[in-house]
């Protein structure tokens, strides 16, 4: 099978097209042929080009000292199920499913093997029926954080949220998220972003090119951090100034991303209903991989992008 390697740290050059053995699944496993991967900022770490200095040494340690420890990275997938271990039970060959490969990686490939049960190298759920296969990577990731964080300011209807980063993969989900339970939001973006967060649902929008604080007296229920605690401006500790309590504020760096399948089915749910629909900025093939790091590193990328593997089939 083709597949993306990293066979050392650095900038996106050092990712190779390779051919390599196709895996096969153990009993309790389930083997993927993946149509879509995505690249995340996970992913852009992992490959070790701009890891912040506070995150290297323990994550090196984690992933490998010199050189990544499992050479085919790659966080999220989407596909359908090519064959089943004799003791897996859940899926069946021909399901369409999506998720994410947590600690095993390896979602830079045609195929990939997983337990079909939630552990620390992954979860798994069906993949929404009224998406492509591109679209459901960005459910995936950005769904996952949006939901895990947000479910901290147990938002209620009428209720005042502001989304720091409204822009990106997890930020244009909260958006959409917080609207579905009712909420008065807010989303804070740059100009380009300005119309894309207001399609979304935003009730007002605040271009952080042109605003250094909010206006004074001006207070929120929850506000949730999308874009992590590296960056950081002005206008994001207004923000967070803007509530009360240690559960009103919400960073997607907060702790590590749960791998949950009964996030994935709650998103599938969200995203069938029409509730949430995911925004993919870019979609490349395979074989240009290091090309699309090269651009999500940029830091200007709307919603996520999509990497096709197999056919890019859609629902």
């Amino acid at each position: 099978m083709k597949a993306i390697v990293c066979p050392r740290y650095g900038g996106p050059e050092v990712l190779e097209l390779r051919d390599v053995e196709r895996p096969i699944p153990k009993d309790d496993e389930v083997c993927i042929r993946i149509m879509a991967t995505a690249v995340t900022a996970s992913d852009i770490f992992i490959r070790g080009s701009d890891i912040p200095l506070r995150f290297r040494i323990p994550m090196r340690l984690m992933m490998g000292i010199t050189r990544p420890r499992r050479p085919i990275i790659g966080l999220v997938l989407a596909g359908e199920i090519a064959s089943v271990g004799r003791s897996a039970t859940r899926f069946k060959p021909g399901d369409q499913v999506y998720g994410l490969t947590g600690f095993g990686l390896g979602a830079y490939a045609e195929y990939k093997c997983m337990k079909e049960t939630d552990s620390k190298h992954g979860c798994l759920a069906p993949k929404p029926s009224n998406l492509t296969y591109e679209e459901s990577t960005v459910a995936a990731y950005g769904g996952l954080l949006a939901l895990q964080f947000m479910e901290k300011g147990d938002i209620q209807p009428g209720q005042r949220v502001l989304v720091y980063g409204a822009s990106g993969t997890s930020g244009t989900t909260a958006v959409q998220y917080a609207k579905h339970l009712g909420a008065e939001v807010t989303g804070v973006c740059s100009t380009a972003n300005v119309e894309l967060v207001r399609t979304l649902g935003a009730d007002a929008v605040i271009d952080y090119t042109k605003v250094n604080a909010l206006e004074p007296g001006d207070r929120y229920d929850f506000v949730l951090d999308a874009v992590g605690k590296a960056k950081t401006s002005r206008l994001k500790e207004s923000c967070r100034a803007s509530v009360a309590g240690k559960d009103s504020y919400a960073s997607i760096d907060d702790g590590n991303l749960l791998l949950d399948s009964g996030r994935l089915a709650a998103m599938k749910e969200l995203v069938e209903a029409g509730h949430v629909r995911p925004v993919v900025d870019r979609c490349y093939p395979l074989e240009e991989m290091a090309e699309a790091h090269r651009y999500v590193e940029q830091g200007h990328k709307r919603g996520g992008v999509a990497i096709t593997v197999g056919h890019g089939v859609a629902a």
